[in-house]
């Protein structure tokens, strides 16, 4: 061994050090003992060694350090200050406690997944929330799956695979993820038939298009995107009317799926799937993370015998739910059976709906303790801002909300990278804090801060000074 690496410790020296012994019961041997090795291979490699030794503390400080760094978990806790309610990049829709609690039963015990308790024999696991579903809809029938694309796949793939699935050419939508209908339909084995055009499409255009090829007809909801001015589009009741008269099914993709009727809460109008089973769809899909308030699954109701062949195709099995899903998709259906509480009970309608005045006093009372944590670094006042419903749901809709507006203490022209920096140390506190960046300034909109985190989100701002030295 050269000269300069005499005075390395022994990874069998390091390990008998009584400060390793934390560490130890921490992360295991093995897991300290390979971190040893990597550590000491990295200061002969880079040669960092003292002429007189290395200071073993300062070694085993590094080694916890990658250690700490191995043993975090890469899915984090974050706060959502971006503006955007339902946020794919987030998570969607945060859950209720009794959907949390439901989740961590499921997995924590041995559950009756497909096991019938009455009969004692096996059971159907879509018999969890088949009947809740179809109380609040309306439906004959229901079965889910893991998420509405697969929702939407599966229906295509089971009813229409070789045939042809009339759309309109104004609803041949992309969501996140590339995610695009025409795909969508090459991958199930379906034809496309566009009618119509982008703008109005009218009811002869299906009429027209029907053939012996004919699978079924297919509505699917803008929802991500509107067309306004010189526009039409065949109703829903006169689409399956039209698809009832040729014997044909009719299928309507709603995406989102809110199960309640939005402007009660005084929030923009949105499709529910009752209103798609009453104008007589006989098969309706949709999530259940983003309006609905649940786990991502992908929910599908409507009519029994199509149900039943939707559960017989070997693609359902390769879809279904694990039970953990279930569960915390039963517990939030389960609370649409009282809709006066809602909004009290679903956190992501709570904060739909959050009173505007009770954001703007949240508002004033986080800004001084900003300005004291921030002091010399960024200037922070309050802004009035617009947030918005998010994943696709209600895209043009803005709700009036308040911000925390951070311009960094820098020259101008040196703005845009402060104003980044300073939203990598945010991202990088104990629980990240994500906001959005809009001219030269970071905006935190408090519409997603419950009262009950502030205290949590507070208690992080004194470490940010330090935090955001290290990205300057």
């Amino acid at each position: 061994m050269p000269s300069r690496f005499v005075n390395l410790p022994s990874v069998d020296a390091l390990l008998r050090s009584p400060d390793t012994v934390q560490m130890l019961e921490r992360h295991g041997r093995v897991a300290v003992t390979n971190s040893i090795r990597q550590e000491l291979s990295a200061r002969r490699s880079t040669k960092q060694v003292h002429r007189d030794g290395d200071d073993m503390a300062s070694i085993l400080q590094a080694i916890d350090q990658r250690l700490t760094v191995l043993a975090t978990p890469s899915l984090r806790r974050v706060f959502n200050l971006t503006g955007t309610v339902i946020h794919t990049n987030l998570g969607r829709a945060p859950m209720a406690e009794v959907a949390v609690e439901a989740m961590n039963d499921a997995a924590r015990f041995p559950a009756n997944l497909e096991y019938d308790l009455k009969t004692g024999k096996r059971g159907d696991r879509d018999t969890h929330v088949e009947g809740l579903i179809c109380r609040i809809t309306g439906a004959e029938a229901a079965t889910v799956v893991n998420n509405n694309a697969a929702a939407v796949l599966l229906v295509l793939s089971a009813l229409a695979r070789r045939k042809e699935v009339i759309v309109s050419r104004g609803e041949l939508i992309e969501i996140g993820g590339s995610f695009r209908i025409p795909d969508i339909m090459k991958s199930a084995g379906c034809k496309l038939v566009e009618v119509g055009t982008t703008n109005r499409t009218h009811a002869a255009d299906f009429e027209s298009a029907i053939s012996p090829k004919t699978a079924m007809i297919m509505k699917v909801h803008m929802a991500n995107y509107r067309i306004d001015g010189f526009v039409a589009e065949v109703p829903e009741a006169d689409l399956t009317d039209i698809a009832h008269a040729h014997e044909l099914p009719c299928a309507i993709d709603l995406g989102s799926g809110t199960l309640i009727d939005f402007s009660s809460l005084g929030l923009p109008d949105e499709p529910t799937p009752q209103s798609a089973i009453a104008n007589g769809a006989d098969l309706v899909t949709f999530s259940g993370d983003k309006l609905l308030g649940g786990p991502q699954a992908g929910i599908i109701c409507g009519r029994a015998d199509l149900i039943k062949k939707l559960k017989k195709n070997p693609m359902k099995r390769a879809l279904r739910l694990d039970k953990v899903t279930l569960a915390g998709l039963a517990a939030t259906l389960q609370l649409y059976r009282d809709p006066d509480r809602l909004t009290q009970r679903l956190p992501v309608l709570h904060l739909l709906s959050r009173d505007v005045d009770q954001i703007r006093a949240q508002a004033s009372r986080l800004l001084l303790e900003f300005q004291k944590h921030l002091e010399g670094l960024a200037t922070v006042t309050t802004q009035n801002c617009l947030s918005q419903i998010g994943s696709g749901s209600l895209p043009v809709d803005r709700l009036p909300s308040v911000s925390l507006s951070i311009t960094p203490a820098t020259e101008q022209r040196a703005k845009g990278r402060a104003v980044a920096d300073m939203a990598a140390a945010f991202r990088a506190l104990p629980i990240p804090i994500i906001g959005r960046l809009s001219d030269g300034a970071l905006l935190l909109d408090l519409r997603c801060l419950e009262v009950a985190e502030e205290n949590a989100l507070l208690e992080q701002l004194h470490s940010f000074a330090s935090i955001y030295d290290l990205h300057r």
